[in-house]
């Protein structure tokens, strides 16, 4: 029997297919494995330009010519990475399409070509046997080959995230990648996506109703905005209304000082205020703490032991030296307040430090530590615990720590803290974790929108103003977002880009200030940029908007005080006397300030 000529062409057509997907798949095959030989001896992020670029940087810290060609050079490193990530992850998509297009020729030839008859004396041909076999060899040899390659790209991802940890650890004035509060390091390789839809709400509101309580069971919003009820103030977004705020104090001298009291545990969560009462925490490997201070006084009223809680885990949790074992900063409602630690514990006190209740939300699984700051929506408690497994945000009930609602999301690791903005159609709970900026309903959990646009482990928190939402994050975007049903990204950028400090916005600019001490100003709704100023010393504090005025706390503890405006004006630099990673918190004619060691309250 013969085979009739347009099968034969089609034979022919698909052999050649065939062999050239193969041709090409080696070859594909050869340059991620000669691409992950490069990584390994070299590291992209470290080259001796820019070692000997910051080594001449720290010996003359104020040649401004040296620290341009040290962000220039970084700039390119960066660009570098992202094209890098590019072709690591183009290469892997088109080698499993050659793959499946050779199978799929291949299996195409077998099913037309008609089978080989048998030998004399019904016996198979033994040279039909032999192509069998040979052919055996090359499938498994070459199957050997696309596995050795699949994971060498793995690992090449894998290992430039770890080269940007690496580079992030290095002394914050060197480049535009410092270690902070333990937040970055792409890593992409290192987590796996949680399964589950992110719409997964495990508390409908129905179901809750034994939960939540009437509404004289929490403050109405303006109360809540006439305190400073969490980190980064009411809703969590860097804006307070309090007036009277002082403009120039000195540490050192006393000038403004109205007391400092010293803490006993240290902490890297910024104060929380409610009424005449602020709240902070502090830990060590052995030791968690609650602290209930005077505003007026700064006296310690209260000190409240976090310890024997169920289901606490006996082992110490990894932390880096710039989170620590109490990073996330308290919230409170003004009727209980509510504490977090690097392990997991959870606690609600009354305001006389009585535990309510306390629990443990497991381990929390990041190679930093735990630094999401807790938030209140009316009586319900929220959550972000985006780990390396289960990433949730959550709702409990305030008074007895039962939960309202619960919903999974597919994202990675993030630091970053929730925010409640009200877009004047209703309130919006916002949260930031590669892949997305997304939204949820406060009391039901329901996700409303999220948008692709965020890569990394997220550090910073989100900005919002006017209907626009901004995030940001090291090595990935700052994207302005508008908000709604049908969300869009109005402009992106990716010349200055933080890992630490959150953006601040007004309805006409964007505060944006990096690790390692460049603030920048752009116009919110085109962004463009108005201005960028250096001040010389790395930045881990979230600078805050108060009276038209922006301030920032560097690591130094010095407060830089600009004016919110379109051209850059210093109107004050202050300093504490004392290092700082916190955010400064605000009542009227007051600032309070967590140092190294001691609180401060500032004031005229």
């Amino acid at each position: 029997m013969k085979t009739g000529k347009p099968q034969f062409n089609t034979i022919r057509l698909l052999e050649n297919i065939s062999i050239g997907s193969a041709v090409f798949a080696v070859v594909l095959c050869v340059l991620i494995i000669v691409n992950y030989i490069q990584v390994k001896r070299a590291d992209p992020l470290n080259t001796p330009a820019m070692s000997a670029l910051v080594e001449k940087l720290q010996n003359d810290p104020g040649n401004e010519q040296i620290r341009q060609e040290v962000r220039t050079l970084d700039l390119l490193a960066r660009k570098a990475f992202f094209t890098a990530q590019w072709q690591v992850r183009t290469g892997g998509y088109l080698l499993f399409i050659s793959i499946l297009l050779l199978v799929s020729c291949v299996k195409a030839i077998e099913l037309m070509q008609v089978k080989l008859p048998d030998a004399p004396y019904g016996k198979p041909a033994l040279f039909w046997e032999n192509r069998i076999l040979k052919r055996r060899w090359l499938v498994y040899s070459g199957a050997g080959l696309f596995v050795l390659t699949l994971l060498l790209a793995w690992l090449t991802h894998n290992d430039m995230g770890k080269d940007l940890e690496t580079a992030g650890n290095r002394e914050p004035q060197s480049v535009n990648r410092d270690a902070g509060s333990g937040i970055r390091d792409q890593g992409p390789g290192n987590q796996k996506p949680a399964a589950g839809n992110s719409d997964s709400v495990k508390a409908s509101p129905d179901s809750s109703s034994n939960i939540l309580h009437p509404a004289s069971d929490y403050p109405s919003w303006q109360e809540v905005k006439l305190n400073f009820p969490s980190f980064r103030g009411p809703g969590g977004i860097g804006i307070t209304e309090r007036t009277n705020i002082p403009t120039s104090w000195d540490g050192k001298s006393g000038k403004n000082i109205k007391w400092k009291t010293a803490i006993p545990l240290p902490g890297n969560n910024s104060p929380v205020i409610w009424n005449d009462r602020i709240y902070l925490s502090g830990a060590s490997e052995s030791k968690r703490e609650v602290y209930c201070i005077d505003a007026l006084s700064g006296k310690i009223l209260w000190t409240s032991t976090v310890d024997k809680i169920q289901g606490s885990p006996s082992q110490v949790p990894g932390v880096s030296k710039e989170t620590g074992f109490a990073a996330p900063s308290l919230t409170t409602e003004g009727i209980r307040v509510y504490a977090i630690f690097a392990n997991g514990d959870l606690i609600a006190l009354d305001m006389d430090g009585k535990k309510v209740w306390a629990k443990n939300l497991g381990m929390p699984a990041n190679h930093y530590g735990h630094s999401s700051s807790l938030i209140m929506y009316r009586n319900i408690l929220i959550i972000q615990y985006d780990q390396r497994s289960g990433p949730a945000v959550m709702g409990l009930s305030g008074k007895t720590g039962e939960q309202v609602w619960k919903t999974s999301r597919n994202v990675k690791i993030s630091w970053a803290s929730p925010a409640l903005v009200n877009t004047g159609k209703r309130m919006e709970l916002l949260l930031s974790a590669e892949p997305c900026v997304a939204c949820y309903d406060p009391l039901t959990g329901k996700e409303l929108w999220k948008l692709d646009c965020i890569s990394g482990e997220v550090g910073p928190s989100l900005a919002y103003a006017k209907g626009i939402v901004f995030s940001v994050n090291e090595y990935s975007n700052l994207s302005a977002i508008s908000t709604g049903e049908t969300p869009k990204v109005l402009w992106e950028n990716n010349e200055y880009l933080s890992d630490v400090p959150s953006p601040v916005a007004t309805d006409k600019y964007l505060f944006l200030l990096t690790s390692y001490g460049t603030a920048v100003c752009y116009d919110a709704a085109a962004g463009t940029k108005y201005w960028e100023h250096d001040f010389g010393n790395p930045v881990y504090s979230s600078p805050m908007l108060a009276e038209g005025r922006v301030y920032i706390m560097d690591k130094k503890g010095v407060m830089y005080i600009i004016k919110a405006g379109k051209e850059f004006s210093m109107l004050g630099q202050c300093p504490l006397g004392e290092g700082s990673f916190c955010t400064p918190a605000f009542t009227n004619g007051h600032i309070f300030l967590r140092g190294d060691k001691n609180l401060y309250c500032i004031g005229k």
